[in-house]
């Protein structure tokens, strides 16, 4: 039988497809079927049950010339009845063969995907900061997720329909001329004809399913913007409803004329295929009746009923055969683009040499530090300064300044352009970037809980930790006596993303996690920033004796804050205007003094009143 009416839509590139079509080169194709060597015997496995379920599959066909000369036409009930078994029992084997060959091709697609996965994790785990700043995280998500999945269906579907659908075709086609060369050439010659409505039809659909696509996002858009909360304050408020009941009723218009035309296109389709199918068996018994009337064939009516049951088992692979270079291409693209995050540099990683020291004090140095982030517009220039091992310095400036680039260099979230940035007194490149990043501990603005307990996030910082440590660093982190009151204690859940914890909660919890850590250095980043004024009170509560007792860097917009540093570093436009203390930057009526009158100040006023 032909093809099901469903199966065109898929059978046409889209202009964006067309438009990125891979270079297939043997470079790309050597790659792609490297990720099956290592399953090779697997895979011949595979081969075979492809091959002799194929062949098993064309047995009743064969079998049905012999039913019909021999069993009834010949009148033998006892050779009816034995090849009516054998047929069935043909027929069970090639099915079974194929659920055995069904199961190691899953097999071999999802441990495929699973190596995939696992290399594409792994390298976009060790990727620098820049590359996620940079791509779009949905894009970097649909490369994880859907590309690498639609790998299993390229191994399962595409090569092993080539296979299959090959071997298949190939097999009716000898069958065929070892019956009669006459009506073997009569049907291969009309097959490739019946796929043109096929195509045709397919195409229509295919058009079709993508206008409605594109309506249905236009609906579901119009949903989304006017039905959220926000959205549907904005139209009462300006007594848009109308306007927007009006746009739906015209999408949801279009939406149905799109369906009902789709739903008619198949039935065409039906119809049209249906009669072309019908065409072939009836040219083989008319030249195969030619023969046999005209020209005394040896032809027996057994022998025509297996040519006609051939010729419907060609429909099939001959269409997908036709299609099969959709499929490649799309198969190659989806290669492509895994390929192409695979081949991406990893820019920050440990050198081959890389020093571990026994011990680390924390302290940092900056020489004639630069940096950009495009390698044209300089976010640092020439920033020099020395943070002793239990001191403390305070990074104020303008917003834009560069004093949070400052801080992810120590790390190497990003690597300087120029210059070089020290911890304990060794260049922060020539570290070993596990041990670098394990003893440098960052509280930033923007924190950052997984889903799950409190006692889960705390020890995202240390496993092993007892419980005794959890308590001892939320004391110091001015969180316990808000645990102590949940519930569940430690084990309280803090929601997506912490979202069941106020800004506050959320920050001291992270201070506490930092903590647990127990780093050489640790950095204070905007942590009180956006928070109340009795959120705020209380993470200095906090902050205070732990910038007293460490080596630390404070962003800061507080004054308090700022006080508890032992020296204070004025960045604008990414230099170092001044450094001091409090007393003489003010009376210096530079930068620093500007933010004091404007910003500090106010905030000091504020927290007073």
């Amino acid at each position: 039988m032909p093809p099901g009416p469903g199966r065109g839509a898929r059978d046409f590139l889209t202009d964006e497809e067309k438009a990125n079509r891979p270079k297939v080169t043997w470079p790309l194709l050597k790659r792609v079927f490297s990720y099956l060597t290592p399953y090779w015997k697997q895979m011949l496995v595979v081969l075979g049950c492809i091959i002799v379920s194929s062949v098993l599959g064309l047995m009743p066909s064969v079998l049905t010339g012999r039913i019909i000369d021999q069993g009834l036409i010949g009148r033998d009930l006892r050779l009816l009845i034995l090849l009516i078994l054998l047929s069935l029992g043909v027929t069970l084997g090639s099915n079974l063969i194929g659920v055995a060959e069904n199961y190691l091709n899953n097999w071999i697609a999802q441990h495929i995907t699973y190596d995939m996965r696992n290399k594409m994790y792994r390298h976009l785990q060790r990727m620098s900061q820049s590359f996620f700043t940079s791509n779009n995280q949905g894009d970097i998500i649909t490369r994880m997720t859907s590309d690498i999945s639609g790998v299993e269906r390229v191994v399962t579907s595409t090569f092993t329909s080539i296979l299959s659908n090959s071997i298949t075709l190939a097999a009716a086609v000898i069958i065929m001329f070892r019956e009669n060369w006459v009506l073997a050439l009569v049907g291969t010659l009309v097959v490739p004809l019946f796929t043109i409505p096929t195509r045709w039809a397919g195409k229509t659909r295919w058009t079709l399913t993508r206008e409605s696509q594109e309506c249905s996002d236009q609906i579901n858009g119009i949903l989304n913007e006017t039905l959220s909360v926000s959205g549907q304050l904005l139209v009462k408020l300006f007594g848009k409803e109308d306007e927007e009941y009006e746009k739906y009723r015209a999408a949801n218009e279009r939406m149905i004329r799109l369906n009902i035309r789709e739903s008619m296109a198949g039935r065409w389709f039906r119809v049209v295929i249906t009669t072309f199918s019908s065409v072939g068996p009836m040219l083989l018994y008319l030249v195969g009746g030619i023969l046999m009337m005209k020209y005394d064939s040896d032809l027996t009516v057994g022998d025509i009923s297996v040519l006609v049951a051939l010729l419907g088992r060609m429909y099939g692979p001959v269409n997908s055969l036709l299609n099969i270079q959709v499929e490649w291409i799309r198969s190659m693209a989806l290669f492509t683009r895994i390929f192409e995050y695979y081949d991406m540099p990893v820019e920050i990683e440990s050198p081959p040499d890389a020093i571990v020291p026994e011990r680390a004090d924390g302290s940092v140095s900056f020489e004639h530090v630069r940096f950009s982030y495009d390698g044209e517009r300089q976010i640092l220039k020439d920033v020099s300064f020395d943070l002793k091992a239990g001191h403390s310095v305070a990074i104020v400036g303008p917003s834009g300044s560069g004093k949070s680039t400052m801080i992810n260099l120590i790390p190497r979230l990003y690597d300087v352009t120029g210059g070089r940035v020290l911890f304990g007194g060794n260049d922060v490149r020539t570290l070993d970037l596990d041990f670098l990043r394990d003893k440098i501990g960052i509280v930033s603005q923007e924190t950052y809980l997984f889903n799950g307990t409190i006692r889960e996030n705390l020890l995202y910082a240390k496993p092993d930790a007892t419980e005794a440590e959890l308590i001892d660093v939320c004391k110091k982190a001015n969180i316990w006596d808000f645990i102590e009151k949940q519930e569940q204690g430690f084990e309280s859940m803090v929601g997506n993303r912490g979202l069941k914890l106020s800004g506050g909660e959320k920050q001291r919890l992270s201070i506490a996690r930092v903590l647990l850590k127990d780093p050489a250095l640790l950095i204070f980043d905007e942590a009180t920033a956006s928070l109340d004024s009795i959120s705020e009170s209380k993470i200095q509560e906090a902050i205070d004796p732990i910038v007293a007792s460490r080596t630390s860097i404070l962003i800061a917009h507080r004054l308090s804050t700022i006080l508890a540093a032992d020296e204070i570093l004025v960045l604008r436009d990414g230099q170092i205007v001044e450094r001091g203390a409090h007393e003489e930057l003010v009376k210096a009526g530079g930068t620093y003094t500007e933010l004091y009158e404007t910003q500090f100040k106010r905030a000091l006023e504020r927290e007073q009143s």
